[in-house]
Order: structure tokens, then sequence, then C-alpha cells
């Protein structure tokens, strides 16, 4: 039965099964996509809603949630939460929720497809094939790395650093490693992942450099001028994991000289800007943040946030809601 007093807001359109789920039984509005990315566009509503569903886009501040008078909880439709403050939320007594677990696979299958896009220069040869410059088959057409016995590094072995190991091992990729914490023998054992001691040997060893790492204030710009010239010449650089880690300006000037060989981005430091070195620069695979982008995944991400809003507005045991933040 639907509870008519308790609203909830979308900010902005998601997959309709996961609206009809809260529609059953709350009050719902979606607005369109861009209407919050001001903290005074969401004052102006905020006081109207029990529960709010965000998108990394969204800044939820503390005048944020001090204006929700209503609020119960907010439901990131992300992975990461650095949108939302979270030591105010609890404060106020406002749960806060993300969407653990269930991009995995998805981020880990987009993080390989730009690794294999890059060390084969595909989107330059697509290009070029469309101006219609295929003049026929080139003994040294678009020459580029082939993945067997090459050296994968992985900053950040958490779920989907595994995951892209994983699929790495296909590819007769040797895995290199570096994480806040050394994972277990036994996951080193089967992924057959080698330690490195600090971001700078796991550079200065890799041929393509995935980042798999959460956005914190440790790893902001961690991949800056002094990583981009410990990498090989021909080294990749794939960045998946959130764009205010890489320096993005740093790695426009080592694409431009030629410091490194490539780069496969799909989240940006100020999205939804991309710096303008990026755009122009050579052999750099550029996409709307979109690692995650599958059907699956995003009714998945949709639906346990959906539950965290359902679990909390309906009373329901914090041990029955799995994703809660705090």
């Amino acid at each position: 039965m639907r509870e008519a007093m308790k609203r909830v807001l979308i900010t902005e359109p998601i997959i309709k099964d996961v609206i009809n789920f809260l529609k059953k039984y709350y009050q719902v509005d979606v607005t369109p996509r861009g209407r919050f990315h001001t903290e005074d566009d969401v004052l102006d509503i905020i006081g109207d809603y029990d529960a709010i569903l965000t998108m990394l886009s969204v800044p939820v501040t503390e005048k944020v949630l001090k204006a929700g008078k209503n609020l119960k909880i907010i439901a990131n439709h992300a992975v990461g939460y650095n949108n939302i403050d979270v030591k105010a939320a609890t404060k106020l007594g406002i749960k806060v929720a993300n969407t653990p677990d269930v991009l995995t696979e998805a981020s880990a299958d987009g993080t390989f497809a730009l690794i294999l896009a890059a060390a084969r220069r595909l989107c330059e040869a697509q290009d070029f094939l469309r101006a219609n410059k295929f003049d026929g088959w080139d003994p040294l057409g678009f020459l580029g790395m082939e993945l067997n016995g090459k050296n994968l590094g992985i900053l950040g072995m958490g779920r989907i650093g595994r995951a892209v190991a994983r699929r790495a091992n296909g590819f007769g990729l040797n895995i290199l490693y570096h994480n806040r914490h050394r994972v277990e023998d036994v996951i080193e054992d089967e992924l057959g992942a080698h330690y490195m001691d600090s971001v700078e040997e796991l550079a200065k060893n890799s041929d393509i450099l995935s980042l798999n790492c959460p956005m914190t204030k440790e790893t902001y710009h961690i991949i800056n001028r002094k990583i981009l010239d410990l990498m090989p010449e021909s080294s990749i650089l794939i960045n998946t994991s959130r764009g205010p880690v890489i320096d993005e300006a740093a790695l426009a000037d080592a694409l431009h000289s030629g410091n490194i060989g490539g780069a496969g981005i799909d989240v940006f430091e100020e999205e939804p800007k991309v710096h303008p070195g990026l755009l122009t620069a050579p052999n750099c695979i550029l996409v709307p943040h979109i690692a995650s982008a599958t059907r699956e995944t995003r009714y998945a991400m949709g639906m346990l946030a959906a539950k965290a809003i359902h679990g909390i507005l309906s009373g329901k045991g914090y041990d029955d809601i799995p994703n809660l933040i705090n």
C-alpha cells in the first residue's frame, strides 16, 4: 500500500523497473538529468523529501543535509560517495547507502575493453578508415602492443582490481599490483599477482597501468608528473576508478610529448568537463563514464539503492540493509 506522506526524489532517470518498485510504496519524483549540479540546486527542493536517490554529481553537503528536515536516507547510485558529507549525515541521524559489489564484473569488462582498445590503437585506426585514408594493408600500419607476456600493473586490488586480474590471466599478462594493504597469500597465488612496495615501483615496471583504487585524500592526483615520468615510453594508462586520481594536465602533457604510449580514460577530474589537452592527445581513448554500463548492472545498482531506501522508510532493521555506510 502506498505511503502517500513519504516522498522519494530520484535525481535523474534510472531503470524504469527500479522507479516502479519505489512507486509501489511512496510518492516518487524523478527529475531530468543535470537538474542538481550545485548545492543551491539541491537546497531548493530537499526539504520536501524523506529519501533521495542521488548520483555522484549531486553535492550533498552539510548545508543540504540540514535543510532536509524530513530526510531519513540518501542512497547513492554508485559505489563511491565522496559527493556526500557522511560525517554530517551521521551527526544528523541520516543514513547513507551506496551500491557496492554489483558493479564488479561490468567495471572489469569495461577496464579490459579500454586496455584492448588502447593496446591495439583501435580508435585511431577507426578514425583513419572513416576519413577514407585506408588504401590497403600496411605492414607498419597502427602497430600496437601485444598483451601476452607484458606486465599489467593494478593500483587497487579490491573486488574490481581482482576481477581485472582474472581477465588478464587469460591474455597471458603478468600481474603486478600495489594496494594500501597487501592482499592475502591465497589471493596472490590464485591470481598469480606480485606485490609492489610503492606506486613508483608499480609504475616503473608496468607496460599497462590500470587504476582501480577508491577516491580518497591519499589517492588524489596519485598519478602525477613524477609517476608518469617513471612509466615506460610505450606504456598505457587506464582509469576506470575516479577522475581526480589523475592529474589530467600532467597526463595530457605526457601523451603529447610521447612520454607514455597511450591511455584509456572513463572518468574525469571535473566531470562532465574533460581537459582540452586530453581531447587532442594521440592514442587517448576517452569514453563518458560507461565502464559499468550494462543493463544488468544498472538494474542491480538501482535496486540496491531503492531497497536501502525502502528498508529505512519502512522501519526494517539495519542488519537487513547491507549497503549502509554509516
